[in-house]
């Protein structure tokens, strides 16, 4: 199985420096064993492609969807019967980089579990791994708390708690990041509609929003400026957290 999805991401951030921007941005849902369209590889060079190395495990030495299975199984997720999907935006020709990407195990049609890989411009990253302790379905209305452990911008300390919602179906994605901080934090929205990777709908993709990774890259560094002259805190750059990997701890039916 593989799909593309043109998605939609909305950022705002609260607290006394406030900014908000929506831009629109190319995932690839996939299972990482189907073929792909001519325009999309796995683990060779292509316009757009997606290698283990760059998922499932630290960065750059990553061990693709195996990795998943084995955290999944170290929880005891029942892997009979389930579909581990990826949904990533892929490199585009030689360059990679992706703010999060998402582990996603699927059971009898709905999500039960996921892992959100966070990547930052430092080359560091941490992973949350999110789901109830049954694995039962990931319902929209629900929330999933984790404590923030790695530092994503310059402008947000390493502190507080992110407040993921999922809610996936059979033709899209909405998915909620809340950072909480006190009176600071960010809101951040993912969605967008699922539809076979074709290699028409990439080479629009590729038309409507010319370099991939590397605009997603150049728009972050356009933020961080307009940031930068509001006169946001600048914090220097910590060590980034020795576990990759973190459980959420904090289950909740209400809207966050």
């Amino acid at each position: 199985m593989i799909e593309h999805v043109a998605a939609q991401t909305f950022h705002a951030r609260r607290g006394a420096v406030e900014n908000a921007f929506r831009y629109g941005v190319d995932y690839i849902l996939t299972d990482m064993t189907s073929g792909a369209p001519p325009l999309l590889s796995r683990n060779r060079f292509n316009l757009f492609s997606i290698h283990d190395r760059h998922h499932g495990g630290p960065r750059g030495n990553g061990r693709g969807a195996a990795w998943f299975r084995e955290e999944l199984l170290q929880r005891g997720f029942p892997l009979g019967r389930a579909q581990l999907l990826l949904l990533t935006q892929p490199s585009f020709l030689w360059f990679h980089f992706n703010p999060v990407s998402f582990w996603i195990a699927v059971r009898d049609g709905t999500p039960r579990a996921f892992i959100a890989e966070v990547n930052n411009t430092f080359g560091h990253r941490h992973c949350y791994f999110a789901a109830h302790p049954d694995f039962r379905p990931l319902q929209p209305e629900q929330v999933i708390e984790a404590q923030k452990l790695m530092h994503v911008s310059p402008f947000q300390q390493v502190a507080g708690r992110y407040q993921f919602s999922f809610e996936m179906t059979r033709r899209a994605f909405n998915i909620r990041i809340a950072y909480q901080n006190g009176s600071q934090g960010v809101l951040a929205t993912l969605n967008g509609r699922r539809r076979p990777a074709t290699t028409a709908s990439l080479a629009r993709a590729a038309i409507r929003r010319p370099f991939g990774a590397l605009r997603v890259v150049a728009l972050i560094y356009w933020q961080a400026l307009r940031l930068w002259v509001k006169r946001a805190p600048f914090l220097r750059k910590p060590a980034p957290p020795k576990p990759l990997l973190s459980d959420s701890s904090t289950y909740s039916d209400r809207k966050a």
